[in-house]
């Protein structure tokens, strides 16, 4: 989008009205019957979305919508909504967009030949005076009729349209759309958050960011006003104060008294964890350093909370989980906390902080992933190998199993199966006819 929507004039915000509960099941069956032509699935996939629900015991009928919470409907909703999407790119875009570029703005190029003229003079006085003009006229004609531009983007049931032309046009846009969406997919959109925004003059709102259109005459890189037009993310001020919200008490932060029993480890991990997935969530954001208050917030409530745990003070445990990390962009502070592993391991270690609030274009949300070098063996593997786990053949294999590991204390321990268990610490073991056989017979093997 930053690369791709610049010249934005109008943002066009749509959100459909109830989009699960109102989708048609005809039109999903009608959708899915256009590509997949087995009667079977079709009434299965009708039958779950007809099969109703029960509350307080009692059953309603689903007379629309599909079922939120299930891994299907997110599917279904993508499917459903694919029509609007291939009408948006077939039916609006083409309508909407036409020029190669915007024709030259006139009162820009009597600058531009005024600027030459008097370089010829060698009157730079004039020069400066007219460069200083130059920089408040668009180069372009922003009211170019020939040239129009229509961009669409879709989340989910949230969509942002941006228009390059005039707003009659915009509204028009909009009301093909309500229509498209009234008649074919029978769905509305939402009053209140379908929205034609300016895009120089306001924001428009679409996944949690702010998206606005830049222009700064002033800001120049390589004698160009290369911020003028080019999209910009933002962190909006309500997210960074409904975030830090949660960690305030009595209008300052505070201690989280649901964490005071559990460890330090637990306690900084859990506070590592929020930090670190709305940071890293905004760091597209040209704003990001506004994340300052939250990081804040979060740690003032971090120290407050272990120094309740431990009867201290804020400043006694700042200094003693106080850390150094190196980024990419020099070395940060943060605060670690370690648990030490049995077998002589690597500790393992919870960090809050570590992370520069510096714009990541290119951000990839990236989260550690904590990986178990010594996988449990399952049981379905271990069947798999067709393997017998007291002799060894490979012959037709089966499980014997037990109720409990206690199980194996009692009488006749001694058996080498119960001791192949005990020390594979499972109530199942892999075994053949044979070595069953001799089990459920009680002789040794």
């Amino acid at each position: 989008m930053c690369n791709t929507w610049t010249g934005t004039t109008w943002f066009i915000e749509g959100d459909i009205s109830d989009c699960f509960g109102s989708i048609d099941h005809q039109v999903v069956i009608d959708t899915l019957a256009e590509k997949i032509h087995d009667g079977r699935f079709l009434r299965l996939v009708r039958n779950m979305l007809e099969a109703g629900y029960m509350e307080d015991w009692t059953w309603g009928a689903t007379l629309s919508g599909a079922p939120q919470g299930g891994v299907l409907s997110p599917l279904l909703s993508n499917i459903y909504l694919h029509r609007l999407d291939s009408f948006v790119e077939k039916v609006l875009i083409p309508q909407y967009t036409r020029g190669r570029s915007r024709v030259r703005n006139p009162a820009y190029l009597e600058v531009v030949n005024a600027i030459a003229r008097a370089r010829r003079r060698g009157d730079r006085a004039e020069v400066r005076s007219l460069r200083k003009r130059q920089r408040s006229i668009p180069s372009v004609d922003p009211n170019d009729p020939g040239f129009r531009r229509l961009r669409y983007v879709r989340y989910a049931d949230d969509t942002l349209l941006g228009f390059i032309g005039p707003k009659s046009e915009a509204e028009e846009i909009k009301r093909l759309l309500a229509l498209f969406l009234r008649e074919d997919l029978r769905l509305e959109f939402s009053p209140e958050k379908t929205l034609i925004t300016h895009a120089r003059k306001g924001a428009a709102s679409f996944l949690g960011y702010e998206i606005i259109v830049q222009h700064n005459d002033r800001q120049a890189t390589r004698g160009r006003r290369t911020a003028n037009g080019s999209i910009a993310l933002r962190v909006p001020a309500k997210v960074i104060r409904e975030k830090a919200a949660l960690y305030f008490s009595r209008g300052k932060p505070a201690h989280r008294s649901q964490l005071l029993n559990e460890d330090d480890y637990t306690i900084v991990n859990v506070y590592g964890a929020e930090y670190r997935g709305i940071v890293q969530y905004y760091l597209l954001a040209g704003n990001v350093c506004r994340l300052h208050r939250l990081r804040w917030a979060m740690e003032t409530s971090l120290l407050k909370t272990l120094a309740a745990k431990h009867r201290s003070t804020v400043s006694k445990m700042a200094a003693r989980y106080k850390a150094k990390v190196e980024t990419p962009y020099g070395p940060r502070t943060c605060f670690e906390a370690s648990v030490l592993r049995g077998g002589g391991g690597k500790p393992l270690v919870a960090r809050f902080g570590g992370i520069s609030l510096t714009r990541q274009k290119a951000a990839v949300l990236m989260d550690r992933q904590v990986a178990n070098p010594h996988p449990r063996k399952e049981l379905i593997a271990r069947l798999l190998q067709g393997k017998c786990e007291l002799c060894g053949t490979s012959e037709d294999v089966r499980v014997h199993h037990i109720r409990k590991l206690a199980d194996l204390d009692r009488e006749g321990s001694s058996a080498e199966w119960r001791a192949v268990m005990a020390k594979k610490r499972r109530k199942t073991l892999v075994v053949c006819t044979a070595c069953h056989d001799t089990i459920h017979s009680g002789k040794p093997t």
